[in-house]
């Protein structure tokens, strides 16, 4: 007998034969379910269920008609293909795709090495019958083999060790199942290439190997789903109800099988195969029905188990993400979303906090870099329904109408429009709203139920508790910075007064006592100018804490903002610009808005690139004047505007003393306005001035001096 002969005729064995037939059942239901919409979206899902039935079939093939047969030969280039596309998806999805050069050319020639294996085949059956010929194919094609083989394992190795960890975890039950594949293919063929021919239990062993990576990718695609928990009793229930299954449909198919093999010669084999692959088809048919799964579930959890979720396993895991410090851990408001995502199994999540006025904005975010949040997240009546009723949101439920307590319309329309948002849950602690989870939806979205909201409610306590802690610690290490700030600040202002009225004094004795009229009036004028400045910044910092800095008139606004953009022209142009359609008065104090647009204007032109200019935009939004200064720089963290950005004593400027946008912002609310701010890393920000419209009488009363008055002023 010959080497293809001799290989074709080890898969008689009543082992390999049915090895194989398992495998291909395996990789047939494996790949139904992963068929699922849901489930073929995912990175790599539809190569993955393509490289599946090629494993299937040449499973099938090769336990019809023996493993070195030709068309099992065929179905396992086929096979070896499939594999190798699910290589690169995994690459695709990994995100090193674009820049990994030798990726994509290693994976070209490895294809092209594997489809010699048809040129292989057509010349075994056009020269098999020359002796020699077919001893010499044989040994072409297994080193071809082993060419590929030996490139897929450094390709699997290169995506497991190059990937990040958050995607390793991802990646390793599909890496683990070619690595098993490839790796017995290897010997496999190094076996075949020594001794020009493979022992029978080599040949049967291989269908094992097939049905373990199956296995191995079932397990990676259930752990990627949101439905699968472990929960031993739980796990114990639903994999009993399956063997039981599982056992009954083996017992029929082998009833089958057996009574066909009356049939006799190969009509027999050819007709169990037929009907094995009948009852596959139907039996896949039905199990990936939803409804089917769902009521299976719904009678389990409701006779066999009093509770859907594990507690203990809950609480276990909720203190470990809580309590999880060190110098890498994600910031307290990122752990709280994490927190209560991982009970719903959910991927991403949003915290939203009230601000000072009383509306909710963002705090922090897990894993939702995408989120588009507006500056004011949530108003300060929705904020007063949610604390009142402490109502979890299933934001679905909205979408489609319904409305249980009033909710629908105290949900916020950027929530609604998003589809990837979730559900709502607020954080009450003591009756007191301090936080609203946006929790994303899961990768299998289901309906939430009365254990869902009772398990959210109390972890949302337990969570409120935790941020109405920080929030106290915060508060008094910002009560005991500015108790240090007003120690300091007296000593300064003491020392300042000393000076002014020595300069005072100094001033008046040369205006009696100089002999020399031309110097004595030049040291009057740097007198009086020296006097005039420290005034100046005492009555500056005499002004932190007022009420109100000055009495509020009607300031055009247009005027304000091309006067602050003149102070900003150079030689190389104009660093700010000034737009705006028509001019408009708002109430304010003229020299204290002008230093607010100073300020900001100056942290916007350092945080953006050279030669970009900074944008000053008015408009009027509802019963408000809005001044926007815009620029493209780095952007700031939603963490850093909550915690840093108006706190004192926090700067990023090397030497500042960080309490500047904290004066703005307070001498803006002395003009009773507001200053909001939105900003995102890498594009830049924006800060609004936010004042209310000056009476129309006022307006004509104050009209603007014009640009020309402002280069007179400035001059």
């Amino acid at each position: 007998m010959n080497a293809i002969d001799e290989l074709a005729g080890h898969t008689s064995s009543g082992f390999a034969h049915w090895g194989y037939v398992l495998a291909a059942f395996c990789a047939l239901l494996l790949a139904v379910w992963l068929g699922d919409g849901a489930r073929r979206r995912e990175p790599g899902g539809k190569v993955r269920i393509a490289a599946l039935v090629a494993m299937a079939l040449w499973a099938l093939l090769c336990a019809a008609m023996g493993a070195g047969s030709l068309p099992a030969q065929l179905a396992e280039t086929l096979r070896d293909l499939g594999w190798l596309g699910l290589v690169y998806a995994l690459f695709a999805s990994d995100g090193r795709n674009g820049h990994m050069g030798p990726v994509r050319p290693l994976m070209i020639v490895l294809a092209f090495v594997e489809a010699l294996q048809a040129i292989a085949i057509m010349l075994q059956l056009w020269f098999g019958a020359i002796e020699g010929v077919e001893e010499m194919i044989f040994h072409i094609s297994v080193m071809l083999r082993l060419l590929v083989t030996t490139g897929v394992l450094v390709l699997v190795h290169n995506l497991y060790v190059g990937a990040v960890a958050q995607q390793r975890i991802a990646v390793r039950w599909a890496c683990a199942a070619m690595a098993l594949v490839w790796g017995y293919d290897l010997n496999f063929y190094t076996i075949a290439y020594l001794a020009n021919w493979v022992p029978d239990n080599l040949v049967a062993i291989r269908a094992l190997t097939q049905i373990i990576a199956t296995v191995l990718l079932a397990f990676g695609a259930a752990r990627a789903q949101s439905s699968l928990r472990f929960s031993p009793s739980r796990t114990i229930a639903f994999q009993s109800l399956s063997l039981l299954v599982i056992g009954g449909y083996m017992i029929v198919m082998v009833g089958a099988a057996q009574s066909l093999a009356w049939l006799g010669g190969n009509a027999s084999q050819l007709a169990q195969l037929g009907f094995a692959v009948a009852i596959t088809v139907l039996v896949l048919a039905v199990m990936p029905s939803k409804r089917l799964r769902g009521w299976a579930k719904v009678v389990l959890a409701k006779h066999l188990f009093q509770h859907r979720y594990d507690y203990r396993a809950e609480w276990l895991r909720f203190t470990r993400t809580i309590g999880h410090g060190g110098a890498q851990a994600l910031p307290l408001h990122a752990r709280v979303v994490q927190a209560l995502a991982d009970i719903t199994d959910s991927a991403q999540g949003l915290l939203l906090v009230p601000s000072e006025t009383g509306d909710l904005e963002l705090a922090g975010r897990w894993q939702w870099p995408a989120a588009e949040v507006p500056g004011m997240a949530m108003e300060a009546a929705s904020v007063a329904f949610f604390e009142q009723h402490g109502f979890i949101v299933d934001l679905d439920e909205v979408r489609a109408g319904t409305d249980h307590q009033g909710e629908r319309a105290r949900v916020p329309g950027w929530l609604v429009e998003d589809r990837e948002a979730w559900a709502l849950v607020p954080l009450l602690h003591f009756e007191r709203l301090v936080g609203m989870v946006v929790l994303g939806r899961p990768p299998v979205t289901r309906q939430l139920d009365w254990e869902d909201f009772d398990l959210l409610r109390v972890v949302g306590q337990q969570l409120a508790s935790y941020l109405a802690e920080n929030n106290g610690q915060v508060a008094l290490l910002e009560a005991n910075r500015f108790d240090e700030f007003n120690r300091r600040i007296a000593f300064v202002m003491h020392d300042i007064k000393n000076l002014a009225s020595q300069l005072s004094l100094l001033s008046r004795n040369a205006e009696r006592h100089a002999e020399n009229p031309a110097f004595r009036a030049d040291m009057l004028v740097t007198l009086r100018n020296s006097t005039d400045k420290l005034n100046a910044l005492l009555a500056r910092l005499s002004r932190y804490g007022k009420a109100a800095p000055e009495k509020l008139a009607g300031t055009d606004v247009a005027d304000v903002c091309k006067g602050v953009v003149t102070r900003y022209a150079g030689a190389q142009g104009p660093r700010a610009h000034a737009v705006g359609e028509t001019s408009f008065g708002v109430l304010a104090h003229r020299e204290t808005l002008e230093q607010v647009l100073l300020h900001l204007v100056q942290n916007a032109i350092d945080a953006s690139p050279q030669g970009m200019p900074v944008l000053l935009r008015w408009r009027i939004e509802g019963t408000d004047g809005c001044i926007d200064v815009v620029d493209t720089g780095a952007g700031m963290s939603a963490d850093f505007v909550r915690n840093g950005l108006f706190k004192p004593f926090v700067s990023t400027k090397s030497g500042g003393f960080g309490i500047g946008a904290f004066e703005a912002r307070e001498m803006v609310r002395a003009m009773r306005g507001r200053l909001d701010v939105e900003s995102r890393e890498g594009l830049g920000s924006r800060f609004t001035i936010r004042l209310p419209l000056a009476p129309a009488a006022e307006q004509h009363a104050n009209p603007g001096t014009g640009e020309g008055s402002d280069e007179k002023k400035v001059a």
